[in-house]
């Protein structure tokens, strides 16, 4: 990658670990320093819309949007300027953090930024008990517990498929999650605005609250937290949607996704040179096979505890 507009470097660029989907490296020059980030392109189903993503990204900064400055973008690297801050933890977020987050939601929702690419009705995976053969076959470690839960991923599927929002569409983040935010003395920083491009109203709000209310699973959820987040999006000036399960359909059918691409990564069993790790892969489909048929047997009651008056 061409990296010669950062200006000279003053030391290597060194990998930063962690990311679930793409790469991400630390370069500091003679102009500062920089997070580049190399783009997993081969588990997207289509072109990955890079210049609009940069434009929402561009207009996001200049409308004062907490976040890194958006530097430059090409084929499969992104660059932001680095900001130091304090990673948040996967557990209930501190109410006024919780708050901010819905009033920056509602500022983001209000840019009425041109989005050349609208989304694309998609299936929800259905191969689950072909890959939960091969799962077995090939001896993976979590193959047992996907094949005693294929008919539950079955019904996870039809659910993602049924579900009808309603509405409005939004230009939005669409992946606001404790790992990709900061806290700068105290406030968020919002990061990785990969994912960008239009989404119900509804499964943004719903994932994105439920995630900042609750730790790594599902015992410790904060309704409090839960509704902070929707507090600060109406005092942001934000108009809620009705309640109902497609507050949670987008983030089941995320996770869902994100589960089959990495058991595909499992399966083939190869270190690529970019994305996650293959040890990291295997973490998330634990991760997803264990939490998923959880999170859908309790979505009614999640539903009643966060979205009651």
């Amino acid at each position: 990658m061409d990296l010669s507009h950062l200006g000279a470097p003053i030391g290597p660029m060194t990998r930063v670990h962690g990311g679930f989907a793409n790469r991400m490296y630390r370069l500091d020059t003679d102009q500062g320093s920089f997070a580049v980030k190399e783009l997993n392109l081969d588990d997207r189903g289509g072109t990955y819309p890079t210049e609009d993503v940069f434009r929402f990204e561009r207009a996001a900064f200049a409308a004062g949007i907490p976040m890194p400055e958006p530097i430059s973008a090409s084929h499969g690297t992104i660059v932001h300027r680095w900001v130091d801050g304090e990673k948040v933890p996967e557990a209930p977020v501190p109410a006024a953090y919780a708050f901010e987050i819905g009033e920056i939601l509602a500022r983001l929702h209000s840019l009425h930024i041109p989005w050349n690419h609208q989304p694309i009705p998609e299936h929800a995976p259905s191969d689950w008990s072909r890959l939960a053969k091969r799962a077995k076959t090939t001896g993976q470690p979590w193959a047992e517990e996907l094949s005693s839960h294929v008919e539950t991923f079955l019904a996870i599927t039809n659910f993602v498929d049924t579900c009808r929002p309603p509405g409005p569409l939004v230009l939005t983040h669409r992946d606001i999650q404790p790992w990709n935010l900061l806290a700068h003395d105290g406030r968020p920083v919002v990061l990785d605005w990969e994912l960008s491009g239009m989404l119900d109203l509804s499964g943004e709000l719903g994932s994105t609250a439920l995630s900042l209310a609750k730790g790594p699973g599902l015992d410790d959820i904060k309704p409090e937290i839960f509704r902070s987040v929707l507090d600060g999006y109406v005092a942001g000036g934000g108009t809620l949607p009705p309640p109902g399960p497609s507050w949670f359909a987008y983030m089941v059918g995320a996770w869902l996704a994100h589960t089959r691409r990495n058991i595909l990564r499992c399966l083939a069993g190869v270190e690529t040179t970019t994305g996650p790790d293959l040890a990291l892969s295997h973490e998330s489909v634990k991760n997803g096979v264990h939490g998923l048929p959880e999170l859908f047997e309790r979505l009614p009651e999640i539903e009643a505890l966060l979205l009651r008056d």
